[in-house]
């Protein structure tokens, strides 16, 4: 599972780097992956310090940091 999480954060962290700042809806929309597997990337990135998050009204984007 772990792996897993790792290879997802990869593709979150790719994503982001070829488009930056984006809204949660399309980076789950363009890696393809389910609610659990995107957040669960996400807060790996989170954890490592690799991403910013922020809320602006009621969508969440993320960008690197």
């Amino acid at each position: 599972m772990i792996e897993k999480i790792g290879t997802n954060a990869g593709k979150v962290w790719t994503q982001l780097d070829e488009v930056g700042r984006q809204n949660i809806k399309d980076v789950k929309k363009t890696t393809k992956l389910t609610d659990k597997d995107l957040y669960a990337a996400i807060g790996w990135l989170a954890r490592e310090g690799k991403i910013f998050v922020e809320e602006v009204e009621k969508d969440v984007f993320i960008s690197l940091k």
